[in-house]
């Protein structure tokens, strides 16, 4: 891992690089960060000048994941929440960015995923007039309020973006289907799998870490809540059931993350307090969240991006929802949706670790580990022209 020097931060509304970036690439979240950081990378390596920019949706999330690739943000729009809703996010994030498109205009805003960031800095391009790409396009659950609000967010943003990146052919199915032209999509496979393939090497040769240590024969459980359709009584629900798995398997230890959301955190305390073998831990750093996951036996995650991380990492998935937008690592079997019913989360987990940990043989169903190299080949081809770029056929 390269840690970012602290001195190397951008501070609030700085702007590293000034005008003349071919491309915008924005984040807000850790998520988001994540996976574009080897599309950044890319896009240099192709020689598109390309500006990271970071909302602050997430303060320091952003900088902490990007450490982790040798990357900072060029700029840093400094944007300050105070009541922490969603349409304060928006209208602080819009005026921000607006103005930095006024000082600095791209020829092209790069966005990713669902966050309020992502439909908030595309409509402020559009509303500049400037074409907006989408990164991860096509994921649907067809229920706008699961998730909440990324799938609605998922929607607006295809109709704002002109140019589609679908992570995989079933997300290009679904853009079709909404009658997105064929001829601004490009399948390009899921990035997560490009960042893995750069960080995982170094954390397979360092020593398994504290968090994960357990007796001999001991097996680990990971667990993560955090969705808004979960806040209170589902994220109570699945803590109950971790107690209860922990109740009938003496063997078994217990590693629950948390959300920086102190409700969430509070929820999670009320039920796991003072349960044997169960530790509750703070949100974590990108690279001591894999670490721990390389040493874990299963995991209990409503989480999409673990979703797609589990089939390079090896690792079974219950999925704590009552539907997914990745529905291709549950076709595959890496995933099993279980829903918020503590009684379905036990008798699913039971059974995966009666399995002694046997894993599918299918291929890895998000990636191949060439997405970001497309991505950038398809934005250079958007912008100046020249072949279509060839797409991913679903194949890894």
């Amino acid at each position: 891992m390269t840690d970012a020097p602290a001195d190397t931060v951008p501070g609030p509304h700085e702007n590293r690089l000034g005008a003349g970036a071919d491309v915008h690439v924005v984040v807000g979240t850790r998520p988001e960060a994540v996976k574009v950081a080897p599309v950044v990378l890319a896009l240099r390596a192709a020689g598109l000048r390309t500006a990271l920019v970071d909302t602050g949706q997430q303060p320091a999330r952003v900088h902490e994941a990007l450490a982790s690739f040798g990357l900072v943000p060029d700029v840093h729009l400094g944007v300050v929440r105070r009541d922490g809703g969603l349409a304060e996010l928006m209208a602080l994030t819009l005026t921000a960015f607006d103005g930095h498109l006024a000082a600095a205009p791209p020829r092209l805003v790069l966005v990713q995923g669902d966050t309020t960031t992502a439909l908030t800095v595309s409509l402020a391009g559009a509303l500049r007039q400037l074409p907006v790409a989408h990164l991860e396009a096509g994921l649907r659950t067809g229920d706008r309020a699961r998730p909440f609000p990324e799938e609605m967010n998922r929607v607006l943003l295809a109709g704002v973006a002109e140019l589609h990146l679908a992570p995989t052919p079933r997300a290009l199915a679904a853009l079709l289907r909404e009658g997105v032209p064929r001829e601004r999509i490009v399948v390009t496979g899921n990035t997560v799998v490009d960042a893995l393939d750069a960080v995982l090497p170094a954390l397979r040769a360092q020593p398994r870490p504290t968090l994960a240590a357990r007796p001999d024969g001991a097996r680990l459980l990971v667990v993560t809540v955090h969705r808004r359709e979960a806040w209170g009584e589902g994220v109570r629900a699945v803590c109950g059931a971790v107690a209860t798995l922990l109740e009938a398997h003496p063997d078994l230890r217990a590693v629950v993350v948390t959300h920086p959301n102190p409700a969430v955190a509070a929820d999670v305390a009320a039920v796991l307090d003072g349960v044997e073998r169960a530790r509750v831990v703070p949100p974590l750093p990108y690279d001591e969240v894999l670490a721990l996951l390389l040493h874990t036996d299963l995991l209990l995650t409503d989480s999409g991006g673990l979703q797609e991380e589990a089939p390079t990492l090896g690792l079974p998935v219950l999925v704590a929802r009552d539907t997914t937008e990745r529905p291709e690592g549950i076709e595959a079997g890496w995933a099993e949706l279980v829903g918020l019913d503590p009684a379905v989360i036990v008798a699913a987990a039971t059974a995966a670790l009666a399995g002694g940990g046997s894993l599918p043989t299918t291929p890895n169903p998000y990636g191949d580990g060439r997405a970001a190299q497309r991505t950038a080949a398809a934005i250079g081809w958007f912008l100046d022209g020249g072949p279509r770029p060839v797409e991913w056929d679903g194949t890894a």
